[in-house]
């Protein structure tokens, strides 16, 4: 019998609007869940398939726990699957523990350079729920029809913006705050090519980000 997790994503036809977030219902009750309550408007949906959280825009959530990373390769297929089988756009969040760091070479291999898919690490469920929490702000904040009313700064009040970028190869606590404070977002970060990088942080440490976060 064919179940619903099978399907890399069931969801791919609903619009999701901004500010809203669909979850698989496998995270209900969860610290991340509890975390996201209150702050979008969160929906928990048993028939995401692959997917743990549903964006705007067409933009799923696929989440790696420590657990998933010491388990084995089961998330490694989930991966494949997803990528294979969908159109939307696949961000993959990760929890880098010290537990895990061993694994996370060959995770970010994957993702990024075989997939071509974007890679956010993350200490925690806690600062995993922020960092959704962000991204789920900036998709509100750039669906706006007139571009010179919308807000350029970075969120630095999120915690865990500033954590994930800390976690990008050459980027210290300095070149977070650069990098934020000229792109802003992390979509536009995730999205900046090597000389917009250069800019900012130079040639070496450009080329080390955009290798990182870009396939």
């Amino acid at each position: 019998m064919t179940t619903k997790a099978n399907f890399p994503v069931t969801a791919g036809s609903v619009v999701v609007p901004y500010g809203h977030v669909i979850g698989n219902e496998k995270w209900r009750g969860s610290e991340v869940a509890q975390r996201l309550q209150g702050k979008v408007k969160l929906i928990f949906e048993d028939g995401l398939g692959l997917v743990d959280f549903h964006l705007s825009n067409r933009t799923c959530i696929l989440y790696i726990s420590e657990a998933d990373l010491v388990a084995g390769d089961e998330f490694k297929r989930r991966l494949v699957r997803f990528r294979n089988g969908s159109n939307l756009r696949g961000l993959v969040i990760v929890e880098k523990t010290q537990i895990s760091d061993q694994y996370f070479s060959a995770v970010q291999k994957l993702v990024v350079l075989e997939l071509g898919m974007v890679l956010l690490p993350v200490a925690n469920q806690g600062e995993a729920a922020q960092l959704i929490v962000q991204l789920v702000r900036e998709q509100s904040r750039d669906q706006g029809t007139n571009p010179f009313l919308r807000k350029q700064r970075p969120q630095l009040a999120e915690p865990a913006l500033f954590q994930t970028a800390q976690h990008i190869p050459g980027v210290g606590k300095t070149k977070a705050l650069l990098l934020l404070q000229h792109f802003g977002s992390i979509h536009r970060l995730c999205n900046a090519s090597i000389s917009e990088l250069e800019q900012v942080v130079g040639q070496t440490a450009a080329q080390q980000i955009h290798a990182f976060l870009c396939s």
